[in-house]
């Protein structure tokens, strides 16, 4: 009897050792990021109406709703918001400052994710030589690569070439975006040697072509259009060259590249994303292998058309009422080669966008600009009355002031002093300026979580300028008659939506402060894997 109850002890104990080991191993089959450009967290409400029942409004019924997330910096853009989302970190730890930046050892501008030693694969041009070189943070993706040896597959797919890059971290095993020369989707040879046959296949399909044939009418009746200003509004650029703004549009009048170009500027750019990631599904069993896979897509042609056409047109409405039926079709195909509840879904933006500027200024609402070349003038003009040499600049750009240290150096003057004169200079001459702040301040404080200093949060000890600025609420550096811009700390700009959704994720709303750097360690923490290596936000579902 005793030896009965000893063997049946150590199969109990074998059996519940199983089961806490098979709980302890749980884990979501695919994570899917979406990131939709330009979104703000308005649009969730705003078109709610004609959202159907399957696409944002299962996510905002089914998921984790935070209705108060904030970008936690300044200057919020493309390539800094999809930096900032896979890193959990900001531009002062992860370093891409702006989609484009002075670089200080090159003495030029630079494109975020450029990087001349490769090549592109699926094109003959240079639309390929790009890589996360210069991403200093490993990224969520990353470091699941890094928790599972590798075994883990990464795929990351965008209109934008920093769309996918920058969310692919560095050891994506795929990551592709739209050639606009060409209408085809290519990679960089940092990724791979050769183009699978699955892609070279989906090019060959020649869905973009298709696309072009068909004119981009309204989706719904026109009627449902009239939340917004009339269709023939003079805050819309005429981008088809159809001597009028209103839709539809066609692609008659548009030759050779100028129709690939253009094709980014209609709802049909989302749908050749969602097509190709349903391609990518198929091709490389996402979500169908032993290990965690991560899919991030990233939806840009909500930017392209709200820059065209503003926050409050018809074009913008119709793509996002598009967009809601796009979501619908992926999370369909997620149900039924994933299984509902065996994939961890997040959706956000890099950025939200401001207001036409003229139809600010026709409603009587503060805005306006401080105008770049004026101001580069004018400062040009100061250097050499104070210093004797206006070429101690060695760059303005994106609200920041590069100096060149050896000229100042050979000047027998001081860098601290010519940082002081310049901050005086603008505070005294440029009333549009907000904040305005010298490396001398910023070096002394680190980035947080908390957006205390937003310019501080997106100041990079290595990479900033010596002088960095912002301006008053409503303006901007260049002012805008037609369409939107983004790259403030305004709520405009900053709030953004962010819903989790699916595997382990609760049902709720909530509204407490959360910021942009949270969702990285959020998925890092339900995953049981560790936060990218730059993160400062926090776990947000337990």
């Amino acid at each position: 009897m005793r030896l009965k109850i000893q063997v049946l002890s150590i199969l109990l104990l074998i059996f519940t050792s199983e089961i806490i080991q098979a709980q302890q191993i749980q884990k979501p089959k695919l994570v899917v990021g979406i990131v939709v450009d330009q979104m703000r967290f308005d649009y969730l409400s705003r078109f709610n109406q004609f959202y159907g029942k399957d696409g944002f409004n299962r996510l905002l019924r089914e998921g984790t709703n935070f209705t108060f997330a904030h970008y936690n910096y300044d200057l919020t853009s493309t390539g800094p918001g999809h930096a900032s989302i896979y890193t959990g970190t900001t531009p002062f730890y992860h370093g891409i400052i702006g989609n484009d930046f002075y670089d200080k050892q090159k003495k030029k501008m630079i494109y975020c994710i450029e990087d001349s030693d490769f090549k592109s694969l699926g094109s003959d041009d240079h639309e390929g030589r790009k890589s996360p070189r210069n991403l200093l943070s490993t990224t969520i993706t990353d470091q699941l690569k890094l928790f599972t040896n590798g075994r883990s597959k990464v795929i990351s797919i965008s209109l934008k070439d920093r769309g996918a890059v920058l969310p692919g971290g560095h050891l994506a095993d795929g990551v592709y975006w739209y050639n606009e020369k060409t209408g085809n989707f290519i990679t960089s040879t940092y990724y791979m040697s050769s183009l699978p046959k699955w892609v070279e296949q989906f090019n060959d399909r020649n869905l973009v072509d298709q696309y072009l044939s068909a004119d981009w009418g309204l989706l719904l009746p026109s009627d449902n259009y009239s939340i917004n200003p009339p269709d023939n509004s003079n805050y819309e650029k005429d981008r088809f060259k159809e001597n009028k703004t209103t839709l539809p549009h066609s692609f008659e009048n548009l030759k050779g590249v100028e129709r690939y170009q253009e094709f980014t500027n209609t709802p049909f750019g989302n749908q050749i994303v969602l097509d190709f990631s349903k391609a990518a599904l198929q091709n490389e069993k996402l979500g169908l292998n032993n290990e965690t896979d991560f899919l991030a897509i990233s939806f840009s042609s909500t930017d392209h058309v709200g820059h065209e056409y503003g926050t409050y047109s018809y074009e913008l409405m119709d793509t996002y009422i598009r967009l809601d039926q796009q979501i619908a079709e992926l999370l369909n195909v997620l149900d039924q080669q994933v299984g509902k509840g065996n994939y961890l879904l997040f959706l956000t933006a890099d950025h939200g966008a401001i207001d036409t500027p003229a139809y600010l200024r026709d409603n009587r609402i503060p805005t306006g600009e401080i105008n770049y070349n004026r101001t580069f003038d004018s400062l040009k003009i100061f250097a050499r009355r104070l210093f004797g040499d206006e070429n101690l600049i060695a760059s303005f750009s994106n609200r920041q002031i590069f100096f060149y240290r050896d000229v100042i150096k050979n000047l027998n003057l001081d860098i601290h002093e010519v940082e002081q004169k310049f901050v005086d200079y603008l505070r005294e001459t440029f009333p549009q300026i907000q904040s305005v702040f010298s490396r001398d301040d910023l070096e002394k404080m680190c980035a947080s979580r908390e957006p205390n200093n937003f310019l501080l949060n997106g100041f990079n000890p290595a990479k900033s300028g010596d002088v960095i600025f912002n301006l008053r609420p409503g303006y901007l550096t260049n002012f805008l008659e037609k369409g939107t811009q983004h790259g403030s700390q305004y709520a405009y700009d900053t709030h953004i939506p962010m819903i989790f959704y699916g595997w382990h994720v609760p049902t709720q709303t909530r509204n407490e402060p959360v910021f942009i750097v949270d969702i990285a360690p959020t998925i890092a923490n339900l995953l049981q894997i560790t936060e990218p290596s730059a993160c400062i936000g926090i776990p947000l579902i337990p």
